[in-house]
């Protein structure tokens, strides 16, 4: 039988490549990414995809998503996806977008929370086609000579090209030599899983280049590049017509984890604005491209409210990752919860202002917008669990971005709709 006979089990390179660059933004070597699927299909060999998550927190969120399921639309034609675990890289801490340096994470804290990260991605990947894979295995053993040697490939004028880098360096605050390190030992993950192509968020654009350099450093085919864009916060909102919002962190607040409890992914999605809604449909939901395109023209060419394009979404997510009927039940105890309520006729219509770029802390925001006396009781409210925010429960660390009205009710009577200026 000849090399050739496991070929049809790929499909044409043209259908592959339309589903893989659906939704990404950089693909800077996609001639290369055309001759090794090429060469795939011809003699039926699976391409390595590798895609690292550094386990800083113990949450996957719907952010990590994005990037999670286009490594399942590989699986799906076909290919060896690595789930590559970075044990080792976050002891250091990626510093892509940081202003200052990262508090380090012990052995101990970065295995728990690698153990969730096992326990969540298989929401998504077929574990049955998964490889799962630990940067530690490697990065130990290169030890102090290995760690010189990678160094010595790479130069520092190069290094400083990368932006968060040179804006530190300009204004004098400290970057850490390890710090430096970091994209070399990212890259360096590449050429020991000898990976044909890596995936990444757009903000990963520079370290996974260093990757494909390095691949040619020490004598191996480059690995291709693919980037996903970032996707914004459940704070997000429009200014000057632009959905502006930083990305989905834990560390802000504005995420949504796919572990936690449905009615509360629920009420999170249910409280997104009308535009960043779309903007979820658009890189979260499995509807093709056109139907979405459709329902857009739909809604705004009748002037109807997006609401139950909204309830729709939210049955979807909270579906995926604790199954469709729990996510539809979700949904409807949400309406009935929250939505079929009854809100005063009246709610008396506040406006606060953030005192930085980051927004407003909760505390402060009730105290401001009079639905506390004082931060004692806001505190105390809170720890009750007696504030909400368009009826998800709020946190003590909760920072409002600006935006608004946001319809916030403390206790069972007190309501305010709160604009953050």
């Amino acid at each position: 039988m000849s090399s050739t006979s496991a070929a049809p089990a790929f499909a044409p390179v043209d259908e592959q490549l339309a589903l893989i660059l659906r939704g990404t933004v950089d693909c800077p070597a996609l001639d290369d990414l055309t001759k090794k699927l090429t060469r795939s299909r011809t003699t039926g060999t699976p391409l390595t995809i590798k895609a690292g998550f550094d386990p800083t927190a113990p949450d996957l969120h719907l952010g990590h998503t994005v990037l999670i399921t286009k490594m399942r639309q590989f699986q799906d034609l076909g290919h060896r996806v690595v789930f590559l675990i970075g044990d080792f890289t976050a002891m250091i801490g990626d510093p892509t977008g940081r202003n200052a340096t990262r508090k380090p994470l012990t052995r101990e804290e970065v295995l728990a929370n690698a153990e969730t990260y096992k326990a969540q991605v298989f929401k998504i990947l077929d574990p049955d086609k998964t490889v799962v894979m630990f940067n530690s295995t490697w990065l130990d053993a290169l030890g102090t000579a290995g760690t010189v040697e990678l160094a010595a490939r790479y130069t520092v004028a190069r290094i400083m090209e990368r932006e968060d880098f040179r804006t530190r360096y300009q204004n004098g605050i400290s970057i850490s030599v390890h710090e430096l390190l970091y994209p070399l030992l990212q890259g360096y993950d590449s050429v020991a899983m000898k990976a044909d192509v890596e995936l990444g968020g757009t903000d990963q654009l520079f370290n996974l280049m260093v990757g494909r350099q390095l691949m040619k450093e020490y004598g191996f085919e480059p690995q291709c590049v693919l980037t996903t864009p970032l996707l914004e916060g459940t704070d997000a909102h429009l200014v000057d017509g632009q959905l502006t919002g930083k990305k989905m962190s834990k560390s802000l607040g504005n995420y949504v984890a796919i572990q936690e409890p449905p009615l509360e992914m629920v009420g999170k999605l249910m409280s997104v604005s009308d535009d960043l809604m779309w903007r979820y449909l658009d890189l979260l939901s499995t509807r093709a491209t056109a139907d979405i395109k459709a329902l857009k023209e739909l809604v705004a060419a009748s002037g109807a409210h997006p609401m139950e394009v909204k309830r729709t979404l939210a049955a979807e997510l909270a579906g995926r990752y604790h199954g469709a009927d729990v996510g539809h039940a979700a949904v409807a105890e949400w309406m009935r919860i929250f939505s079929q309520k009854e809100v005063p006729a009246e709610v008396p219509a506040v406006t606060v202002t953030a005192p930085g770029d980051a927004g407003i802390g909760i505390v402060q925001l009730l105290r401001e917008a009079g639905l506390a006396e004082s931060g004692g009781e806001a505190r105390r409210l809170l720890t009750q669990s007696a504030v909400h925010i368009d009826g998800v429960i709020a946190n003590m660390e909760l920072v409002v971005a600006r935006g608004g009205p946001l319809l916030v009710k403390v206790g069972k009577r007190r309501y305010a709709r709160v604009t953050v200026l």
